[in-house]
């Protein structure tokens, strides 16, 4: 199974402030609110430029919510990307960046439950939100791949996926619970308890991942 890296749509500068602008008023108005004119106030530049960029408002605040799912991709990727090698440090890294800041977040939970309700009523939210979590899908599995041929157990496209499917809901689980920030516990706690379910879920000896909780710098 070849590794996929995950690669951000090419955008230029005035787009990506464009996106974020849209986010941060989705964030303070609302989906209802989030007109083209609050925007652009966000944004500093003319509602004009939102039309020459995307078409429409409408279009725009759809990139917004692909936008705000790539970014948290890409954040946990990156992350992996710098534990080395070893596939049981990989899989880790990219679980703890999935549970702690920037991808942890207030916003980012306040935000995904905002276009949530879009998700079900709407079929082109539906697509980007299916496509978006395919993605991080595939990446799941590219990365336990190589972790469960070094413990030589059955490393098939569908043992994969199976492992994948149960690590993504512990991953949007914990994520969830820690953006509420709800107070209950300390939200540093969640890369213990997600790397020690996921020895769990994988059936790894006890520390395999955990060992590489510690920061390596």
């Amino acid at each position: 199974m070849s590794r996929k890296t995950f690669q951000r749509l090419p955008l230029d500068e005035r787009r990506r402030s464009l996106l974020e602008a849209t986010l941060d008023s989705v964030a303070e108005d609302g989906l209802n609110g989030a007109s083209a004119r609050r925007i652009a106030e966000h944004a500093g530049v003319t509602a004009g430029l939102i039309r020459h960029y995307f078409g429409s408002k409408d279009a725009m605040v759809r990139a917004a919510y692909g936008y705000l799912l790539e970014q948290m991709t890409a954040e946990a990727t990156q992350s992996a990307e710098k534990g080395g090698e070893a596939p049981e440090q990989r899989l880790a890294r990219f679980i703890v960046a999935n549970v702690t800041a920037p991808n942890l977040s207030s916003r980012k939970v306040s935000l995904w439950a905002t276009f949530i309700g879009r998700v079900r009523s709407d079929s082109t939210y539906a697509d980007i939100h299916r496509e978006r979590y395919r993605e991080f899908l595939a990446l799941l599995e590219t990365l336990i791949h190589p972790l469960l041929l070094a413990f030589e157990r059955p490393a098939d496209p569908v043992t994969c996926q199976r492992y994948a499917i149960a690590l993504n809901a512990l991953i949007d689980g914990l994520w969830l619970e820690g953006g509420l920030g709800h107070g209950l516990y300390d939200a540093r706690r969640l890369p213990g308890i997600a790397l020690s379910a996921a020895e769990g879920i994988l059936a790894l000896p006890e520390g395999t991942l955990v060992q590489f909780i510690v920061d390596d710098g």
